[in-house]
């Protein structure tokens, strides 16, 4: 059974859970928009040319059991992925940004990391999302420096220039 509570947001109230089946093609849909979004125009033409609509569906179907969803009036408001001691992905609907539900996601994520025993959290951000730079460091997050992220294709591993955020872990 997916792990569900309510958290409140500036919205209303929401239900953070775990992703299920029934979510794949919100949460592709959302995760296709939400990256070109932040990644266009900041990552190698290589990635995006791999980064099709299509990618996003199988990408967010493999990667349910790494997933929290956040549900606010009926539809998906958001997802965040976990691997380990990596928030791997961040994204919330365009309509439910300022409402909360990011801060709800990034909390969750946080414990997430915790509960499996990790002192220390990290994520990769393009230099250019000045955005999710912004939210990061308001959350407590501090800018590591630079890195190639390792972005994931079928032709192997693509660099991708990004700034390292990570934050210790409170309880871990």
């Amino acid at each position: 059974m997916p792990r569900t509570y309510d958290e409140t947001c500036d919205s209303g109230a929401m239900k953070l859970r775990q992703a299920v089946r029934d979510d794949v093609a919100a949460i592709a849909e959302l995760w296709y928009r939400g990256w070109r979004d932040a990644h266009v125009g900041q990552v190698p033409d290589r990635l995006l040319a791999v980064r099709t609509r299509e990618s996003f569906d199988a990408r967010a179907a493999a990667r349910l059991g790494d997933t929290a969803v956040a549900i606010s009036d009926g539809e998906l408001a958001g997802f965040a992925m976990v691997i380990g001691d990596e928030l791997e992905q961040l994204y919330v609907a365009a309509g439910h940004r300022g409402s909360g539900v990011a801060a709800a996601l990034l909390a969750d994520a946080e414990r997430r990391v915790a509960a499996a025993g990790h002192a220390r959290a990290w994520l990769a951000v393009v230099p250019g999302n000045a955005r999710a730079r912004r939210f990061y460091e308001r959350s407590g997050w501090r800018d590591d420096g630079p890195f190639d992220y390792a972005a994931a294709s079928a032709d192997g591993p693509i660099a991708v220039p990004c700034r390292r955020y990570v934050k210790a872990m409170a309880g871990a």
